[in-house]
């Protein structure tokens, strides 16, 4: 099991959470509310992101790195794209196990 975890600072934090579980639930199975969200995508890795306030937090768990490195890459695509205007991006920091 591989782990990394992002943190974003936006007063939109709750409204990206639920555009990108809006999104996601179209293709893959989604459990999610405006502050928590569950996302398991279909090559291994499991995405939990909670909003709280200001902030965005996501936790990715993938049964290998490969699927961790999909899961980045679709993670930060979607957000960067939901959030032009404000320009957002993911710094992913991975935990050692």
């Amino acid at each position: 099991m591989v782990v990394t975890e992002a943190t974003v600072r936006t007063p939109l934090a709750s409204r990206y959470l639920v555009l990108l579980c809006k999104h996601f639930r179209h293709k893959v199975t989604v459990d999610y509310s405006e502050t928590d969200a569950k996302v398991d995508f279909p090559w291994g890795s499991i995405c939990v992101m909670q909003a709280v306030s200001d902030t965005l937090h996501i936790r990715l768990d993938a049964d290998d790195q490969a699927g961790l490195e999909r899961s980045k890459y679709v993670l930060s695509d979607h957000l960067a794209r939901f959030s032009r205007k404000e320009n957002l991006e993911l710094t992913w920091m991975d935990q050692q196990p």
